[in-house]
C-alpha cells in the first residue's frame, strides 16, 4: 500500500511539473530569452522549453516510441515506410509525431480496455488482456486509417491523372516547356494532381529539375500510370511528338480505368447474391431436416 501511494505521488508530482512548466506565469525565462532583445539575432535559442517541460519529454520519448511503433507495426504486417505513407496521405505531421499521437491514443485503449476488465470483476490476467488488447486494437485501427488514406488518395490521383496528363500534352503541343506545362496545370486545378504539382513545383525552385521532381513524386505515389506517364515526359526534350505520346498514354490510363470499374461493377453484382443464398438455403435445410428426422424417428422404433 505504501509503495503505491508513493508511486502515485511521484506520477502526480511529474504530471504538476509539466504541466506547470507550460505556463507561462510560473515559469522563469532562460538567460538567453532575457539577452536577446539586447543582441538581435546574435542568438537562436528561443529559451521557451526547459529541462522539465512537454517539448524536452517529447524529444526524449519520440525517438523511443517511434522505434518501438515501427517494430510493432512491422511485426503485424504492415510494411510501408511510414514517412512515405504520411506524404501519400497528405498528413501534415511527421513520423515521430504520429507515433507520439498513436502512442497516446493506444495507452488511452489499453486504460479503457482496463476500467472495463475491473467493471466486469474479471481477474487480473484477464483484465491485464483486456488492456492490452485495447492498445493493439488502438494501434491497428490508427494504423490501418492511414493505410486507407493513402489508398484513397492514390485511387483519386489515378482517377484524375487522364484528364491532367491529356492537358499536359495540349500545352506541350502548343509550344509551352515542361516546367511551365507543369505549373500552369498545377495552378489552375483543385485535386490532388494539383496539390502534388504545386510540391513539384516547390521542389524545383529547391533546385532539382523537372524529370528529378516528377521522379520524386511517382515514387512518392506508387501509382504505375504515373510511373509511365513520368516516363513519356522524360522524352519531351528527345522528341518532336511528345503531346501524341502523351495523348496515347491517356487513353491506355482510361481503358486501364474501365477495365478496373468493370471488375469492381462485376464483384458487386457476385456479391448480390450472397444474401439471396443464405435466404434460400436455410429454408430448404429446414425442409430437409424434417423428413430426414421423421426417417430417424421410425428407424429408432423398429
Amino acid at each position: 500500500m505504501n509503495r503505491a501511494v508513493i508511486l502515485a505521488a511521484l506520477v502526480l508530482w511529474l504530471g504538476a511539473t509539466l504541466v506547470l512548466a507550460e505556463v507561462r506565469a510560473l515559469r522563469r525565462p532562460r538567460l538567453t530569452a532575457r539577452l536577446r532583445p539586447h543582441l538581435g539575432r546574435g542568438l537562436s535559442a528561443d529559451g521557451r522549453s526547459g529541462v522539465l517541460s512537454v517539448a524536452s519529454m517529447r524529444d526524449v520519448l519520440g525517438p523511443i516510441v517511434f522505434s518501438v511503433g515501427t517494430t510493432l507495426s512491422r511485426a503485424l504486417g504492415v510494411d510501408d515506410d511510414l514517412s512515405l505513407r504520411l506524404r501519400r496521405a497528405g498528413s501534415p505531421l511527421d513520423p515521430t509525431a504520429f507515433r507520439l499521437r498513436q502512442a497516446a491514443r493506444s495507452g488511452a485503449g489499453a486504460a479503457a480496455g482496463l476500467a472495463l476488465g475491473v467493471l466486469a470483476g474479471l481477474g487480473t490476467l484477464l483484465c491485464l488482456g483486456a488492456a492490452v488488447a485495447g492498445a493493439v486494437l488502438t494501434f491497428l485501427v490508427i494504423e490501418q486509417r492511414v493505410v486507407g488514406a493513402s489508398r484513397r488518395r492514390q485511387d483519386r490521383l489515378r482517377a484524375e491523372l487522364p484528364v491532367v496528363a491529356e492537358q499536359i500534352g495540349m500545352l506541350l503541343g502548343a509550344g509551352f516547356s515542361l516546367g511551365s506545362a507543369l505549373g500552369r496545370v498545377g495552378r489552375r486545378g483543385n485535386g490532388v494532381c494539383s496539390e502534388d504539382l504545386h510540391v513539384v513545383g516547390n521542389r524545383v525552385r529547391q533546385g532539382l529539375s523537372e524529370l528529378e521532381a516528377l521522379r520524386e513524386w511517382a515514387s512518392i505515389a506508387e501509382v504505375p500510370e504515373l510511373g509511365r506517364l513520368v516516363t513519356v515526359l522524360a522524352l519531351n526534350g528527345e522528341t518532336g511528338d511528345a503531346g501524341r505520346l502523351i495523348s496515347d498514354e491517356a487513353r491506355t490510363m482510361r481503358a486501364d480505368a474501365q477495365r478496373r470499374t468493370v471488375e469492381l461493377l462485376e464483384r458487386r453484382s457476385q456479391m448480390v447474391w450472397v444474401p439471396v443464398t443464405v435466404a434460400t438455403l436455410i429454408p430448404g435445410v429446414l425442409l430437409m431436416a424434417i423428413p430426414f428426422l421423421a426417417a430417424m424417428r421410425n428407424w429408432s422404433a423398429i
